[in-house]
């Protein structure tokens, strides 16, 4: 009698992803379900997911990407869940490697993957990025999204931690439109994060952060090996600090407005 096999549920969110979840949902076809949550996508993404035969699809309000995660991970049905991205593929290799992983009983309760990141279609190859990797096969009984970050969300595990050999393929840059958007929305969500743990705007770190990350990726952790594709992903790392300090700004600003208002109609 063969040993029964583990179920995995494959996990992903949406907005607008409609040319590249195609291929990533071809990718996970191997799990025993596939749940995505888009939050109210207007390019045709949700139509084609409620037409696809193996996938359930829920809409969901956007609030931060750790909410939109943890609500995701409490639809699965499974245990071991795989969390992947809109615009990461799960290669032959790397699928292998995890129906393996959580049938042969390890122990770990998760596992940490490393990405090739693709410019386009060509891979980048150092930009900061070579050294990334990110919780995406655990259990759900054993992990939970930390509340203490709404952008670049982290898992708090019960137990320990493996990594996979294989790579997650991350196709991070579409287009320099879509990038520059994605790294404004981190940039004003890393704001909001700063607000919550009361850390304020502060000028100096206005010129001053968005200068060193972009020395620091382009220089030191070699984006210049990377080309032009070196010198645009670089920059628009460093812009989404840049976009930090200024919403962190805004925010201070139209906090003091509302205390000053409550200050002005109590006294009246």
């Amino acid at each position: 009698m063969e040993p029964q096999r583990t179920k995995i549920s494959a996990l992903v969110i949406t907005y607008n992803e409609l040319g590249y979840i195609e291929k990533c949902l071809k990718s996970v076809e191997f799990a025993d379900e596939i749940i995505v949550v888009d939050s109210y996508s207007t390019d045709g993404t949700y139509e084609y997911l409620r037409a696809h035969p193996k996938v359930r699809v829920i809409q969901h309000p956007f609030k931060n990407y750790t909410a939109q995660k943890a609500f995701t991970l409490s639809q699965a049905s499974n245990d071991w869940v795989l969390f992947v991205d809109a615009d990461e593929i799960v290669t032959p290799e790397l699928r292998h490697e995890i129906t393996n992983t959580v049938n042969s009983n390890q122990g770990h309760a998760a596992y940490w993957f490393r990405r090739k990141f693709m410019f386009q279609q060509k891979q980048l190859r150092f930009s900061g990025w070579q050294t990334d990797k990110n919780y995406r096969l655990f259990r759900k009984s054993k992990a939970q999204f930390s509340d203490k970050r709404i952008v670049h969300e982290t898992l708090e595990i019960k137990g320990s931690s493996g990594i996979l050999k294989n790579k997650l393929t991350h196709y991070c840059y579409r287009d320099y439109r879509n990038y520059k958007n994605k790294m404004l929305v981190y940039g004003r969500l890393k704001a909001k994060e700063a607000l919550q743990k009361n850390k304020g705007f502060n000028p100096i770190l206005l010129v001053a952060k968005p200068t060193f990350t972009f020395l620091f990726n382009y220089i030191i952790r070699l984006g210049i090996l990377d080309g032009f594709k070196g010198i645009t992903v670089c920059y628009l790392n460093a812009l989404c600090d840049w976009e930090r300090y200024l919403e962190l700004r805004r925010l201070e600003h139209e906090q003091k407005a509302i205390s000053l208002k409550t200050i002005s109609q109590r006294s009246s």
